[in-house]
């Protein structure tokens, strides 16, 4: 069986955590002892740096983890370019598909798939989406370019809008959600987050679209999400906290251990049933960045996707 290399980069919520644990969190199925393993015997880090299962890890720690190549799940091979003018590039990106690898997925990302497209390119990613968002993703055309893009998402330069399905209904058209968010240490699914004083400053502008029922007769509207802020699952934490849980959130729905059936492949038919939906109802609508050469205004837009679309036409006015 081949080897393949993973690369990891510590996100800044896990700042703090021992090393063993962080990859026990990204690499679910194996056991603390087999992870120690790895570390001591498969690890690769930067030059000059030491790294140990007890280790400290902060964000932006880069290292590689060579592992034997299993096969990957099945996720969509393709992507539709919505702008490309050679510093400014932003994609379609198709719910299913993660952006960057990962320890369950390496070749079927958009990054492997985009430098096997244009493999006379250097193009990056200047922010993330989750594996089933789909939508808009900007990316820079070379290293300048993107690095340029991610100061303007840093600086709060960029407009972003979600299309949202969710459960319930709003007592109003119009409502923000001013909520700090931090990682939920006592939950199950250690990626989670939820609403903390102590956490980080996180705000969710939210617009009622349109308001339906679904097949089951449960209140479900379209929401327009304009997130103020860029914490990890914001937009989905938020709407739980609002008591409007996501469409097919398997996270931040009625049961949060549907993830961990889901990561296990074990999910039940009434797992399925309470999603209504495959992946969670969110969508990388609308988009409105600085361009990277000339700092000019760029808006582009998104069309829903075909399995939401289905989703809302089938419910009833």
């Amino acid at each position: 069986m081949s080897e393949v290399r993973v690369r990891f980069t510590v996100e800044e919520n896990y700042a703090g955590w021992r090393l063993d644990r962080y990859l026990q969190e990204k690499i679910r199925r194996l056991s603390r002892a087999q992870i120690q393993r790895l570390i001591e015997e498969r690890l690769e880090a930067e030059p000059g740096r030491s790294l140990k299962p007890s280790s400290k890890v902060k964000a932006g720690l880069s290292f590689v983890l060579l592992k034997q190549a299993d096969p990957e799940p099945d996720t969509p091979l393709t992507f539709d370019v919505a702008h490309d003018d050679g510093a400014l590039f932003v994609a379609l990106k198709p719910a299913g598909l993660p952006v960057h690898p990962t320890a369950r997925y390496h070749h079927h990302t958009f990054t492997a798939l985009v430098r096997e497209r244009f493999p006379e390119r250097k193009i990056d990613p200047a922010h993330r989406l989750d594996r089933e968002t789909s939508g808009l993703l900007a990316c820079g055309g070379a290293p300048e370019h993107t690095a340029a893009l991610k100061r303007a998402f840093a600086q709060g330069k960029v407009k972003k809008t979600y299309l949202a399905l969710a459960l319930g209904a709003p007592a109003e058209e119009d409502f923000l959600v001013d909520a700090p968010l931090a990682l939920t240490q006592a939950s199950a699914v250690k990626v989670r987050m939820h609403v903390d004083p102590a956490g980080a400053p996180s705000a969710t502008r939210f617009e009622v679209l349109a308001r339906r029922r679904t097949r089951d007769g449960a209140p479900v509207c379209l929401l327009a999400c304009h997130p103020r802020t860029g914490r990890q699952h914001q937009i989905r934490a938020h709407l739980h906290h609002a008591g409007l849980p996501m469409v097919g959130d398997k996270i931040y729905g009625a049961d949060e251990t549907i993830f961990d059936r889901f990561t296990k492949r074990a999910m039940t038919d009434a797992d399925r049933a309470a999603l209504r939906l495959d992946r969670h109802a969110l969508h990388a609508w609308r988009l409105t960045v600085p361009h990277p050469v000339t700092r000019e205004p760029v808006a582009l837009e998104a069309p829903w996707p075909e399995d939401l679309r289905d989703f809302w036409e089938g419910c009833a006015p």
